[in-house]
C-alpha cells in the first residue's frame, strides 16, 4: 500500500467530512476513495471515521492522526519539489499499463526528438490513478481512456481504436472471419481492472450485453495468460502473438478512446512541454497504433442474434 497517497486521501476526506465532495476534489470516483480509506483503516488497525447515512465524523483516532498526516504529506511534497529542482526539467507522464511496448517506445523517442534537454519520466498507471496523480501533481500529463469524469482537468484530442477479440488459437472461433459479440456466449472475459478503468469497464460490458454477450465470469488484469490458456477471451487492437488469434468484431461495437489529460493550471515551462507531448502522442498513436480521430471510425449497425458457434 502507498501509505503517503492513502494519507493524502484521508486528509481530504477529513477536511470535507463528505466522501462525495472529497472524491470530486481529488478528481476520482467515490467508491474507490471509500475503498482506499477502508484499506488505510485496516493497515493502521483503527477506525478513522464514524459513518452514518447523514454525516461523516472523525473518530478520536482520526483526529489524532490528521495533524501528523498533513505534516507527512507536506514533507513528501517538499522532497519531491527539491528532487525536481536538482535534476533539471523533467516531464512526468502517466501511461496505461497495457499500452503496447512499441507505442511507449515511439512516444518516448518522438518526445526526445523535439525536447532533447528534457527528461521524460513515464509511469505505468491506470486512468483512475492517473486522474488522482494529476490532481496531486505527481504526474504532469497522462494518457487516459474515456469515458472519464475528472473535474479540474483538460483533455487533448480524442483518438479512437476499434477493438477486436483475442482468442486462444484452439478456440472454434479462431477460424471465423468476423466474430459477432453474441458468438462469445459461454466464454469468460479478461478486462482491465474496474477500479483502474471504471469508465471503460462499464462501457465495454454495456456493449457486450447490448449485443447478446454476457460473460460467464469477468477477470481483471493486464496480462494475456488466461487467454493463452483458453480460459478467457479479451478485447484489444490487432496483435500477433504465438498461441493467440485476433479476429475483428462484426460492426466494430467496441472502441477504445484515449486522449492526453493535464491540470487546468500548469506553470511554465511544463505547460509548453505538455502541449508538445500531446502533439507527439496524437501523431505517434496514429502512426504506431493505427488510431484515428474520434468520429472518423465507421460503425456498422448489426442486429442482435444468438451465438452461432457458442
Amino acid at each position: 500500500m502507498d501509505l503517503v497517497r492513502h494519507l493524502r486521501y484521508f486528509t481530504v476526506v477529513a477536511e470535507e467530512l463528505h466522501f462525495g465532495n472529497a472524491a470530486i476534489r481529488l478528481g476520482m470516483a467515490q467508491p474507490p476513495l471509500s475503498q482506499r480509506i477502508k484499506r488505510l483503516e485496516e493497515e493502521l488497525g483503527v477506525r478513522l471515521f464514524d459513518r452514518s447515512a447523514r454525516q461523516v465524523r472523525l473518530t478520536e483516532a482520526g483526529r489524532l492522526l490528521l495533524g501528523e498526516a498533513r505534516e507527512i504529506v507536506a514533507r513528501v511534497d517538499r522532497l519531491h519539489e527539491l528532487a525536481r529542482q536538482g535534476e533539471g526539467t523533467v516531464l512526468k507522464v502517466g501511461l496505461p499499463p497495457d499500452l503496447a511496448a512499441a507505442a511507449i517506445a515511439a512516444l518516448v523517442a518522438g518526445f526526445r526528438e523535439t525536447n532533447p534537454a528534457v527528461r521524460l519520466a513515464p509511469a505505468e498507471i491506470w486512468t483512475a490513478d492517473q486522474v488522482t496523480a494529476l490532481a496531486e501533481g505527481t504526474i504532469d500529463v497522462g494518457l487516459v481512456r474515456h469515458p472519464v469524469a475528472a473535474p479540474g482537468l483538460r483533455f487533448g484530442q480524442v483518438l479512437a481504436q476499434p477493438q477486436g477479440v483475442l482468442l486462444a488459437e484452439g478456440d472454434p472461433l479462431a477460424g471465423v472471419g468476423e466474430v459477432h459479440l453474441a458468438d462469445l456466449a459461454g466464454r469468460e472475459l479478461l478486462m482491465p481492472p474496474q477500479e483502474g478503468e471504471p469508465g471503460l469497464y462499464a462501457e465495454m460490458l454495456s456493449e457486450c450485453r447490448r449485443h447478446g454477450y454476457v460473460p460467464v465470469q469477468v477477470h481483471e488484469g493486464a496480462g494475456l495468460g488466461l487467454v493463452l490458456a483458453g480460459a478467457a477471451v479479451a478485447f484489444g487492437p490487432k496483435v500477433e502473438l504465438p498461441g493467440l488469434v485476433w479476429r475483428p468484431l462484426l460492426g466494430s461495437p467496441i472502441t477504445c478512446r484515449v486522449s492526453t489529460a493535464w491540470r487546468q493550471a500548469v506553470a511554465a515551462p511544463i505547460d509548453e512541454l505538455v502541449d508538445d507531448f500531446s502533439a507527439v502522442a496524437v501523431r505517434t498513436l496514429k502512426e504506431s497504433a493505427g488510431m484515428t480521430d474520434e468520429g472518423a471510425v465507421s460503425v456498422r449497425r448489426i442486429s442482435r442474434r444468438p451465438g452461432m458457434l457458442a
